[in-house]
């Protein structure tokens, strides 16, 4: 049998219900490079996928999907890490200046973490790697560490 280690996340892919609106959102904040297209049966694009400045290593895909999209407004698809406090502070002021709402900055479980919300209401979210040293463990919603080895449920 060959080497069945994950080496990290490959892509990500987001639906959306309007491409051009969603891909201008995702170049403009995030630094989205598209390198690929994807056009239908009859030649019209429904996805693109690319990089996002600074996440050399995973793929972003945006797939028209309205009706998936739909189904995922509110929901929080992934967290983007970013170094620190001081990053996240940085953050939250780019996006005051694009114009993008966005929450206030939390302490979440183990690190800052700053809400906001694509397009279609898809939430995004920031989260620092550098951790705050708070213990979050006594509240509700908030992550508490396990022990590893001892075998589930």
């Amino acid at each position: 049998m060959g080497d069945v280690t994950l080496v990290g996340v490959f892509s990500i892919k987001v639906p959306v219900t309007d491409l051009p609106r969603s891909r201008e959102w995702y170049e403009r904040v995030l630094g989205y490079r598209v390198e690929l297209e994807f056009p239908d049966d009859d030649g019209v694009v429904r996805g693109t996928g690319g990089h996002v400045r600074g996440v050399p290593g995973t793929f972003l895909a945006l797939r028209e999907n309205p009706r998936a999209a739909e189904g995922m407004r509110g929901s929080d698809l992934c967290s983007l890490a970013v170094a620190d406090r001081a990053a996240i502070d940085a953050w939250a002021a780019r996006l005051d200046e694009l114009d993008v709402p966005h929450g206030p900055v939390v302490d979440a479980t183990v690190g800052w973490m700053l809400p906001f919300r694509d397009p279609d209401g898809i939430e995004l979210h920031l989260y620092s790697v550098e951790r705050h040293g708070v213990d979050q463990s006594g509240r509700v919603g908030y992550g508490r560490a396990v022990d590893a080895a001892a075998p589930a449920g």
